[in-house]
């Protein structure tokens, strides 16, 4: 009798989700943004299934000290569109570093991750702040480094 191989899905609750904290000092974005997303989806395990949610949490400090080239910090823009004429805001990477660091790496996250609600449920899981301080100290992250 031939024997069937079947696909193994782990159940949500049976996910072991661990909190992790990086960081951003000295790092580049790109890079960082590719290992951070990878963290949170979940590909690093030997559990990951594409449909479900089994990454771990990961906590950002130190985002306004995040390296980019000299020579695409001046190229590199941000846009938002309002959706009305005339509604595009324009915005250089050197301003928002200044204004928002946190967004920057979000930013760079976000677009690593599937555009859909699975995508928006996985980006829940980065935490990233300005500097070194952060709240969640209770939930004992481990160090991670790349």
């Amino acid at each position: 009798m031939k024997q069937e191989k079947l696909t193994r899905f782990i159940k949500p609750e049976d996910a072991n989700q661990k909190w992790y904290i990086v960081d951003a000092k000295d790092q580049t974005l790109g890079r960082l943004a590719s290992q951070v997303a990878r963290v949170i989806r979940g590909k690093s395990k030997a559990t990951f299934t594409p449909n479900m949610d089994t990454g771990d949490f990961v906590v950002v400090v130190n985002a306004e000290k995040v390296k980019i080239a000299v020579k695409r910090q001046e190229m590199k823009t941000y846009y938002h569109y309002s959706g009305y004429p005339g509604g595009l805001k324009e915005r250089a990477y050197k301003e928002m570093t200044v204004k928002k660091p946190e967004w920057v790496i979000e930013t760079a996250v976000r677009g690593m991750l599937p555009k859909t609600r699975l995508g928006r449920q996985i980006f829940k899981k980065l935490k990233v702040y300005r500097g070194a301080e952060h709240p969640h100290s209770a939930q004992k992250p481990e160090v991670l480094s790349f």
